[in-house]
């Protein structure tokens, strides 16, 4: 794996970052998911730094990231915020974002909300934020589906996240949602990345500071007018590569996105949630493959 380089973001945090290429490539941000850390894109980062400067953070509150105390210091806006602010350290002006999981979904609005930033987007099994809340609301399997978010957000869950509780939560928690069996080194690095102090309860901040509404599968709750409301259009050509065995987001999330993304292409992959490293050629194929009909300009290092 690379090397990791602390970074101190204009934000408050350091974050621990994984940096490979050469930087008058062009740059490729990569931001991981639950539970994940930079690994997430291990078997990425050897690849697309050939050709691109790339970047991985250990996002806010993961591994031996900082961990703000708050809840509210994991909402969305501040760790889009991050990622900008990492930009700008490794003074990176324009890039392509990738993201998984909850660093898809931070992708998703980092990209509405700084296309002077962000030239084009690739997403891992990780739903547009309409689409996904519209799915909770509407489709019984995704809403029942979804019902882990409301055990994470439920705080009594951290007591019980340390020593042996760890590994309770890495075969009930975590495994569930893979389809492969994970052993040997790759265990031992989630269990150290867990184990860092306030690591698990600052990863379960994340479900506890968005603004997501999970109903539950017999609840009946008023729907918020802006589902069915104008959504702004995600600009950039965007790229989603899905894991069609996901048990945790499912396929439903692919329907409509082409409505809000005018540029899209979608690879659907024979993997769970985990995508990146459960099918890691398929993905970097797909992402290859989609490069070449999406280049960008030069870009030169001062």
């Amino acid at each position: 794996m690379t090397a990791l380089t602390r970074i101190a973001l204009s934000t408050g945090v350091a974050l621990d970052v994984a940096v490979a290429g050469d930087r008058a490539h062009p740059a490729m941000i990569f931001l991981h998911g639950f539970p994940e850390s930079h690994r997430t894109w291990r078997h990425q980062l050897p690849e697309f730094a050939r050709d691109h400067y790339v970047v991985a953070p250990d996002q806010r509150g993961y591994a031996a990231s900082d961990k703000p105390p708050a809840v509210a210091d994991y909402s969305p806006a501040n760790i889009v915020a991050d990622l900008i602010a990492l930009a700008d350290a490794l003074d990176i002006g324009r890039f392509t974002l990738v993201g998984h999981d909850w660093g898809g979904a931070i992708a998703w609005m980092a990209a509405l909300s700084h296309p002077d930033r962000i030239e084009r987007l690739v997403i891992c099994n990780a739903p547009h934020p309409l689409v996904f809340q519209r799915a909770l609301f509407d489709d019984p399997a995704q809403r029942a589906a979804s019902q882990y978010m409301t055990r994470f957000r439920d705080t009594s869950l951290d007591r019980g996240l340390v020593g042996a509780g760890l590994e309770r939560f890495f075969a009930t928690g975590f495994a569930n949602f893979v389809t492969r069996a994970i052993a040997g080194e790759d265990k031992a690095a989630y269990l150290a990345e867990w184990a860092n102090p306030g690591a698990m309860t600052a990863m379960l901040n994340w479900y506890r500071a968005s603004p997501i509404v999970v109903p539950t599968p017999e609840e009946t709750v008023e729907r918020p007018a802006w589902l069915d409301g104008p959504f702004p259009p995600v600009t950039q050509p965007t790229l989603v590569v899905w894991g069609m065995q996901d048990r945790a987001l499912l396929p439903v999330q692919l329907e409509g996105l082409g409505d809000l993304v005018p540029d899209l292409s979608v690879v659907e992959v024979d993997a769970g949630h985990f995508v990146p490293w459960e099918a890691p050629e398929a993905v970097n194929r797909a992402i290859r493959h989609w490069l070449t009909t999406r280049p960008t300009a030069p870009v030169h290092a001062e």
